[in-house]
């Protein structure tokens, strides 16, 4: 199978203006993506096109747009809006399709595409090599529709209503924020009408921060990448919780009323023990990558839960949760995943799903989070020059081995290379912190010789 091109783990993605990320080659994915869907079904197809708050947004769907047109489907857009939203909304209004321009939490240089189905998941491997061939082989050169069946471009003003209703109905019925102080820092991103809106219509009294975008400051200084502005204003107004969201508003990091930020791995051990309590989890357990630290495994544990991990990637938590039958997942860094209510990772729900259990059992964030016991973790990015097999280097393999006996149950230890990058991470966790960083370099060490002397042999 050919290596992809424009595809990465989370769409195309890269520095606005230089390949891929040119109106060019939106216009030509616009068009491939026009030319997939529109052969599924009769009728006239339509596709979902949102943004967040970069000022690159406006150029990609503009193009994205005319691709799309040219080759007879329809476009509704809905301008700045979560990608959670775009996800929901895809489904929610029979689209063919979705497209989200965002690069998430980077700086505004950057965007992205994220591309959907019509059933709000995030496209498969296959259909995504099926739109790079289109654009490779130049068959849509001659696919594009006649004068008269060129498609209609309309944009959409009740979404984020929409979006607004949809999120509240996940949160209990029977419970509300009244008398909460909640922080809510929106990245100056897409969630910066929709989130406060949604807390303060439960009840919350909100003091919101990153709710001013221009374009240029979507994750500046800001967001779940830079928690601690949300973290010292929780402690500046005395609020309950703080919740910071990036620029896409598809990851969270909570704060508590101490101001220590919880990460993903621990909302994920407090929805998964809230959920089993209440008798709705189902495969026992959740799905997290690689990455999740070990205490997410021996906090589950002690509940007699599983954890079971992927690859990093929130699709790939999101394709084994489909498969086992889960509905609890997501990664360290803050993408959580309910399947019941949603089809990708939702900052907001998120946030209110821990809400819920907070105005539920009248504990504090630092309360439910009291018994959660991180390990140690060291990661260390080395460069390299090529991506040699891991299991083709001896002296890698029985440095591994050697590490894994003498870290026994309580601790790990992760190579492999980065999925962008030139680059080889080497993660060990334990429980003492000096020995696992000793550990870490070790291995890191013997990386580099064996990539340069077994690596060329």
């Amino acid at each position: 199978m050919s290596e992809r091109r424009l595809f990465g783990t989370d769409g195309v993605r890269g520095r606005a203006n230089i390949h891929p990320m040119t109106p060019a080659v939106a216009l030509q994915l616009g068009q491939a993506i026009a030319h997939v869907f529109r052969g599924r079904g009769r009728g006239r197809h339509r596709v979902l096109i949102g943004k967040d708050t970069r000022l690159s947004g406006y150029m990609f769907e503009d193009a994205l747009a005319s691709g799309i047109c040219s080759m007879g489907v329809n476009v509704i857009q809905v301008g700045p809006m979560p990608t959670p939203a775009l996800a929901f909304l895809t489904a929610d209004m029979r689209c063919d399709a979705g497209v989200m321009i965002s690069a998430s939490h980077n700086p505004y240089q950057d965007n992205g595409l994220k591309l959907f189905g019509h059933d709000g998941f995030k496209l498969a491997d296959a259909i995504e090599r099926q739109i790079e061939s289109l654009i490779d082989t130049g068959e849509l050169d001659n696919s594009l529709s006649p004068a008269d069946e060129i498609g209609q471009a309309t944009r959409i003003d009740d979404a984020e209503g929409r979006y607004v209703v949809f999120l509240k109905k996940t949160f209990p019925m029977h419970l509300t924020l009244d008398g909460m102080r909640v922080v809510l820092d929106c990245a100056n991103g897409a969630a910066y009408k929709v989130g406060p809106t949604v807390l303060s219509e439960l009840g919350a009294e909100v003091f919101a921060l990153g709710v001013e975008p221009n374009g240029r400051n979507i994750n500046e200084g800001c967001g779940s990448t830079v928690p601690s502005l949300a973290a010292d204003r929780v402690c500046e107004v005395r609020a309950d919780v703080g919740i910071a969201v990036d620029g896409d508003a598809d990851r969270v990091m909570l704060i508590d009323e101490t101001g220590r930020v919880v990460d993903g791995d621990e909302m994920l051990a407090l929805c998964a023990r809230d959920y089993a309590e209440r008798g709705v989890l189902k495969g026992n357990g959740v799905v997290a990558t690689v990455m999740s630290n070990l205490g997410l495994e021996k906090v589950l544990e002690a509940s007699g839960l599983n954890l079971k991990r992927t690859a990093v990637g929130d699709r790939y938590v999101v394709e084994a949760m489909r498969a086992g039958g889960y509905n609890v997942g997501g990664e360290q860094s803050g993408h959580v995943i309910f399947t019941d209510h949603g089809r990708t990772g939702d900052g907001l729900m998120t946030a209110l799903q821990v809400l819920a259990i907070m105005a539920r059992s009248g504990k504090r964030l630092s309360e439910l989070t009291a018994d959660f016991v991180r390990f140690p973790q060291v990661l260390l990015n080395i460069p390299v020059g090529t991506k040699q097999p891991l299991e083709s280097l001896p002296t890698v393999q029985q440095a591994i081995r050697r590490v894994e006996d003498e870290l026994g149950d309580r601790g790990r230890v992760l190579i492999r290379y980065s999925g962008t990058e030139l680059k080889a991470r080497v993660m060990v966790e334990g429980e003492d912190e000096v020995l696992v960083r000793r550990y870490a370099e070790d291995l890191a060490e013997t990386l580099r010789g064996a990539l340069d002397t077994e690596g060329q042999s």
